[in-house]
């Protein structure tokens, strides 16, 4: 089957879904807030804050391009204890801070999200709540397509929710062991960077507007962008559970809709650059360029040929993006002191 980016596949749907050039994907919306969208939100982050989450820094287990690569614990909401690295510049004195979210298979290794975009930097890369060895909660699923089905009977026990809350605790836990991010969010203190793609870039939408912690944010890909709408496009990611669950469940739209991340995008005021796909089998695109569209602050935008997809090009590509994310995130972040 063709698609209209002109790629051949063998999908029994089109990943690029009709659309074959940027335009007509810009003038997608984002889904209006359902009630108590903001206090929802706001009160889970006061939890997450509240949380002590005794981390606990572990050995180095690897040391590359210039940083230690240490294995690192925290507590999150719900007392749970999760695990994930923490990498710290091999000399000189850290600069800058990053929390790394990760795509929806979890994350085995640090890979090649490390080094980080700027020089001297601490990065906490979590593994969130159900997802990958370091992750892994009795009774959460690691599977994709089970794990975004946890919960989701309810706003309050969707793990969608305790996903972002993971992220608010890993920053806790990164401000924590680095004395010199202490001040992170106070009147004339350092500002945190955050890096997600995919899953990890759908969660960050929900998480950065409620936390003044974080100074600028770059996502490549995004989810959950515009659930109405993702509930019509088939796909070969985790949004095909829940469009399957939907048609018997009709009712669980009222929970989706607090799990937007266009919607939350309306409220995320911090500096983003955004990489969305024109063809991606796994997260609509449509649904990618609703959380750029709907973005309430100053962001700009890298448009990928393909996401979740291989194609020639790809790592010009990727290397593109890595050039823009050093420049953004080098003009909108203050060095520590």
């Amino acid at each position: 089957m063709a698609s209209s980016v002109a790629f051949s596949h063998d999908f029994a749907f089109d990943p690029a879904y009709g659309y074959d050039a940027p335009d007509a994907l810009l003038g997608i919306p984002a889904p209006p807030a359902p009630d108590g969208f903001d206090a929802f939100w706001q009160g889970r982050h006061a939890r997450a804050r509240a949380v002590d989450t005794r981390p606990v820094l572990g050995p180095v287990e690897e040391e590359r391009d210039g940083v230690r690569i240490h294995g690192v614990t925290y507590t999150s909401v719900g007392g749970v204890r999760l695990g994930g690295w923490l990498a710290l510049p091999a000399e000189g004195p850290v600069r800058y801070g990053f929390v790394v979210g990760h795509g929806y298979g979890g994350r085995q290794e640090p890979g090649r999200d490390l080094p980080a975009p700027l020089p001297g930097a601490a990065v906490i890369l979590p593994c969130v709540r159900g997802m990958g060895e370091r992750g892994r909660v009795d009774g959460i699923p690691d599977l994709a397509a089970e794990h975004v089905l946890h919960g989701i009977g309810s706003r309050d026990t969707y793990v969608i929710g305790d996903c972002a809350a993971d992220l608010w605790c890993a920053a806790s836990a990164l401000t924590a062991l680095v004395p010199e991010l202490a001040e992170a969010g106070l009147p004339g203190g350092p500002r945190l960077g955050y890096l997600g793609e995919s899953f990890g870039g759908g969660l960050g939408v929900l998480a950065l507007p409620w936390d003044d912690r974080f100074g600028a944010a770059q996502l490549t890909v995004p989810t959950f962008g515009n659930h109405p709408l993702r509930l019509t496009l088939p796909c070969a990611g985790s949004g095909e559970a829940v469009r399957a669950h939907h048609r018997e469940h009709p009712e669980v739209m009222d929970v989706l809709g607090y799990f937007d991340a266009a919607t939350a995008a309306t409220r995320l005021t911090l500096p983003t650059l955004v990489a969305a796909a024109l063809f991606d089998p796994s997260v609509p695109p449509p649904g990618q360029f609703a959380v750029h569209n709907a973005l309430a602050g100053e962001h700009e935008l890298q448009v990928l040929t393909a996401g979740h997809f291989a194609y020639r090009g790809m790592v010009a590509e990727a290397a593109e993006l890595d050039a823009n994310r050093t420049r953004f995130f080098g003009e909108r972040l203050t060095a520590v002191g």
